[in-house]
């Protein structure tokens, strides 16, 4: 048990007394020191807090979830083959449980001045280089979750890229939930690109038991130097009745570039955090994302974008599909502060309802205090067009392939942004597979 803790999270951390919170350098021992400290004094989530409003934690606690025990699970190379995207050609990092398994991931060949790894085996062998590149945020707009996994911080991936290099295959992290059931696994991952540095990371989350009750508490900490440009896709694709939790935390220097592709699908509880902070002029980030939701799934981004200087431009566009009794939460805000003067920010949220039990929560929003900026937002919520589907109908198209052109029609936008190629089809084939059994009563 875990003082400070509200009921059904209180073994969300290790034990006082766990050998793996003591590990590692001073420093490191005081940062997860001070986050239990903060989780202990942070409120619980609640629907009386505005970004809560519309997604309950009682699943989470009912389920009474524990932080996953050290040592991965057993599981072979042949057990990981059926699992990658046909075609595609990467450096790979593999986690299961949360945990880094370098017998499992493919870094060989790595290019001078790209360092990828497992953050554990960095805290073991090289700890200086991570001393100030953990908790960027620095507890700024963190919640409950995220100083959660800051307090049980174990293990990750770490990518360090430096300046000037631009790391020619993409690197996937693979994340990977098996073994007992009712476990939380809580990765952290760096990724920091120096000046001028440019790469492409593709991150998937995904379980191997259909079956399984787990849950997974991941943070992503991103920091792109001045002109450093990053391709990010995350794919989440959770088993059918796991729970996910996961916070990008995105710091952009000066004439940085990110883009973002977001696909939330899997589990049947989500949330996605996505927090962005400019700290240089002509910084630009574009965040794209496309949710489904049926089977009484309840799927739930959270935007965070704050521009505290001036010349910077962000962009994001999310769309939703909803059937069956599946809900979506919506609920982006972007805030200009007053010196960010110059700003140009869009905010897009665009949903299609297939069935009367869908139900979307949508709430953009723009917190403005500069004059001189160029900034908008809307949201939209539709159906099918029944004069659409009854022309594709007319044509000997069956009434399910019909709905799946269309949806991947409403789609495609946030599909084509994906790259590469490989991860483009993979995406599109899952997306289809599950429109066209998609349930619309």
């Amino acid at each position: 048990m875990t003082a400070g803790l509200p009921e059904g999270f209180e073994r969300w951390l290790p034990s006082v007394s766990d050998p793996r919170l003591a590990s590692g350098p001073e420093w490191l021992v005081a940062l997860r020191r001070d986050a239990r400290s903060r989780v202990a004094s942070l409120p619980m989530p609640t629907a009386r807090q505005e970004e809560w409003r519309y997604t309950s934690l009682r699943s989470l606690q009912e389920h009474g979830f524990v932080c996953a025990a050290a040592g991965a699970p057993t599981l072979s190379a042949d057990a990981l083959e059926p699992l990658l995207i046909p075609g595609f050609d990467s450096y790979r990092a593999v986690l299961v449980n949360g945990r880094f398994v370098p017998e499992l991931s493919a870094l060989d060949g790595l290019p001078p001045g790209v360092r990828i790894g497992g953050l554990n085996a960095t805290f073991a062998t090289d700890p200086a280089v991570l001393r100030g590149r953990l908790d960027l945020f620095e507890g700024d707009g963190q919640g409950f979750f995220s100083a959660i996994n800051l307090a049980a911080l174990d293990d990750g991936v770490l990518v360090l890229i430096e300046r000037g290099v631009a790391l020619e295959r993409p690197l996937e992290i693979l994340h990977l939930a098996t073994g007992g059931t009712l476990q939380v696994a809580q990765p952290r991952h760096l990724i920091a690109l120096e000046p001028g540095a440019q790469a492409t990371l593709v991150e998937r989350y995904l379980g191997l038991d259909t079956a399984a009750i787990y849950c997974t508490n991941a943070v992503v900490e991103i920091a792109l130097a001045r002109d450093a440009m990053l391709r990010h896709a995350r794919l989440q694709t959770e088993s059918a009745a796991a729970a996910h939790l996961s916070a990008l935390q995105l710091l952009q220097d000066a004439g940085s570039h990110y883009q973002g592709v977001d696909i939330g699908m899997g589990g049947s509880w989500s949330r996605t955090e996505l927090q962005v902070r400019f700290r240089g002029a002509h910084a630009e980030c574009d965040l794209q994302g496309l949710y489904l939701a049926g089977d009484r799934q309840l799927v739930d981004y959270h935007l965070d974008v704050e521009h505290a200087v001036p010349d910077c431009t962000s962009r994001e566009t999310f769309k939703g599909i909803l059937y069956g009794k599946g809900r979506a939460v919506f609920d982006g805000r972007v805030r200009v502060a007053r010196d960010a003067q110059k700003t140009d920010a869009a905010m897009s949220n665009r949903n299609l309802l297939l069935s009367e039990g869908a139900e979307i929560d949508a709430k953009p929003q723009l917190e403005i205090d500069a004059d001189d900026v160029k900034c908008s937002h809307g949201t939209t919520v539709g159906q099918i067009e029944p004069e659409m589907l009854f022309y594709l109908r007319s044509r000997g198209i069956a009434e399910p392939l019909a709905r799946r052109m269309l949806c991947l029609g409403f789609a495609g936008e946030i599909i084509q942004a994906l790259t590469p190629e490989p991860v483009r089809e993979y995406v599109e084939s899952l997306v289809g597979e599950r429109l066209e059994t998609a349930a619309t009563d």
